[in-house]
């Protein structure tokens, strides 16, 4: 969803990348201790206690999760959908919030070729099949119909998801999403998400099974960031917008704002949420705040939005 300026080729985009690598892009320090929360980059937190995780084997991958709280319950599972060259840690307070309350059974996620998640480099990644590597873990999980927490490209998945498995979704709060290429922002000139490229390299070197290959797998994520989605406001008509929230942030410093606007009025029977004193990382920046939104959507239905 997010990357450096769709007109930039992928070898400029690597160049530009490269001193995120060489971890001299920004003091990454001073970033976080940053007085103003939207300028600030909190450590990535770290999921509950858990064994090892799971591995599916998936449309030719193995695509790693694992699973808090009950088997069985009476709400609907919560699926997190991490974003772009991320992994399942940066929901670790979301799913903490959940585990805490009780009751729900909870699914986190690496996408293809992220974290602990295998890709195959022969086969482009794109948001249909990341998709589709969702529905995939829910038919091996049994799991007829989810709730989904989406951030960034973690939310195209959460509308794309609403769009072609309707039946599967409960409940989507899509944070942070765009649906066209023209709605992204330039984030080289932003210290805050330099600051996570730079960390998501070392994220990516100490969880996958292949640490080499980074480059390799940027490049496809760049890629799909380069050419998708791009839907229309046709995409949104089949979608039953009482199941969903369209979310994001006041300082939001990946999608022009538009975006959301448009979205939230295609869905005219859902919600539209902004987060306030955020930005694209609200979830580690706010998470108490981030926490009570959802709980308002996700949450018993007497309390409830």
């Amino acid at each position: 969803m997010f990357g450096l300026p769709t007109v930039l080729s992928v070898a400029a985009q690597t160049l530009l990348l490269l001193p995120c690598v060489l971890g001299k892009y920004v003091d990454e320090s001073t970033v976080i201790r940053s007085s103003e929360r939207w300028l600030s980059l909190p450590p990535t937190p770290k999921l509950p206690t858990y064994k090892n995780g799971k591995y599916a084997n998936v449309n030719n991958i193995k695509l790693w999760y694992e699973t808090f709280g009950p088997a069985k319950s009476d709400h609907p599972p919560i699926v997190f959908l991490h974003g772009g060259l991320a992994n399942s840690d940066y929901f670790a307070h979301q799913i903490k919030f959940f585990l805490e309350k009780g009751g729900y059974q909870l699914v986190s996620v690496d996408s293809r070729g992220h974290g602990r998640s295998t890709t195959d480099f022969s086969v482009p990644i794109s948001y249909d099949l990341m998709t589709s590597d969702v529905i995939a873990l829910l038919d091996l999980l049994k799991i007829p119909k989810a709730s989904f927490v989406g951030w960034s490209d973690g939310g195209i998945l959460c509308i794309d998801i609403a769009h072609k498995h309707p039946t599967r979704l409960d409940k989507a709060f899509a944070f942070a999403a765009n649906y066209n290429i023209s709605g992204v922002m330039d984030i080289s000139t932003s210290k805050v998400f330099t600051t996570y490229i730079n960390r998501t390299v070392a994220e990516y070197g100490r969880l996958n099974p292949h640490p080499d290959r980074y480059d390799d797998f940027y490049n496809q994520v760049s890629n799909m960031w380069a050419t998708q989605p791009n839907w229309t406001e046709s995409y949104f008509s089949t979608i039953d917008s009482t199941k969903m929230w369209i979310a994001d942030a006041d300082h939001e410093e990946a999608v022009y704002r538009w975006q959301q606007d448009d979205m939230a009025r295609w869905l005219p029977k859902g919600g539209q949420v902004l987060i306030p004193k955020t930005s694209h990382f609200a979830f580690i920046q706010a998470p108490n705040l981030f926490n009570s939104l959802l709980w308002a959507l996700l949450g018993p239905p007497e309390e409830a939005f």
